[in-house]
């Protein structure tokens, strides 16, 4: 009689990125990818996306994780930085390469918005330097050969999805002008190397999804399952992060706002009279991903209560 096959354990993971302190937004996701971890009994990571250091606001990093240790969210394992891979980043980009699946590109951002068709996130790049550079010309990044054909998934929340990366997006960045390694690129090899295969991220990023399972595929990287939460808005319509009134998270005093996204991922309500240190042992077992909404959510600007 045969043997079902054991799931492997649960990985998951919260990757913020350093630009600014913790807020509404950035909580949801912390709170949503921890208690789907602690339910399945798996572990949480805490990775810090630091790899474009320009946008890096000074203290960030540690205000954002006193901020998680303040709210009760303890990670497993070791803090990872993205700052501190660039080596294999690049030996990914090198792999890739020897496939033939990268190309040195000399076109400038403003060359790619006058000439590419618009797509799904800013205009498609139109293959200009796909087939080589001419001796004058200088590369400037190195981006990947979209291989045309559907890619398809089922997300936890969003249920199936599909997208056509070539029709849609075209031959991405995977290295910068600046040398930087991409997001697409360093996002994928991180959770390779760390064994994520459960990853519960905001709805902003489940465009470029079929992106990073390209690069699985191409990397022969085991392509980990998806849930992408709903976006919290401001009463503009902005992501609540971009928002001048994206007030940080207080983390002298966080419990209102633990409530407040719990409720907002669709979970059942805390008791008025419980206290922050006995939150999680009540929130766990209840945590539900299936009643988690899948359209944007508006927040209210006020998140203090």
């Amino acid at each position: 009689m045969s043997q079902a096959l054991a799931c492997p354990p649960y990985r998951g993971r919260f990757a913020p990125s350093p630009t600014g302190p913790l807020h509404l937004g950035s909580l949801l996701t912390a709170v949503a990818s921890f208690a789907d971890a602690r339910a399945a009994d798996g572990v949480w990571l805490v990775r810090m996306e630091d790899l474009d250091r320009q946008r890096e606001v000074p203290g960030a990093a540690d205000d954002i994780l006193r901020t998680l240790e303040a709210c009760g969210l303890f990670w497993d394992e070791t803090l990872i930085r993205q700052r501190d891979r660039t080596e294999a980043y690049r030996a990914a980009l090198a792999g890739l390469a020897k496939q033939n699946l990268t190309y040195p590109c000399a076109c400038s951002r403003a060359q790619v918005a006058r000439l590419g068709r618009p797509g799904i996130e800013g205009p498609i790049y139109p293959g200009t330097c796909r087939d080589g550079l001419s001796p004058a010309q200088h590369a400037r990044a190195e981006r990947f050969r979209a291989p045309s054909g559907a890619v398809a998934f089922i997300d936890r929340i969003q249920g199936p999805q599909t997208q056509d990366v070539s029709l849609t997006v075209g031959d991405f960045v995977l290295r910068r002008a600046d040398g930087v390694h991409a997001y697409q690129l360093a996002v994928v090899v991180d959770d390779a190397w760390q064994g994520i295969n459960q990853i519960l991220r905001g709805a902003d990023l489940l465009l470029s999804t079929p992106r990073q399972i390209m690069l699985q595929h191409a990397l022969q990287f085991t392509q980990p399952s998806y849930a992408h939460l709903p976006l919290l808005l401001d009463e503009h319509g902005r992501k609540l992060s971009k928002s001048l009134a994206a007030a940080p998270v207080d983390a002298r005093d966080p419990y209102p706002s633990l409530g407040r996204v719990w409720a907002l991922l669709g979970q059942t309500p805390p008791p008025r009279d419980l206290a922050l240190p006995d939150f999680w042992s009540w929130a766990i077992p209840r945590w539900r991903i299936d009643q988690v909404p899948a359209r944007q959510t508006l927040a209210a600007i006020n998140h203090g209560g």
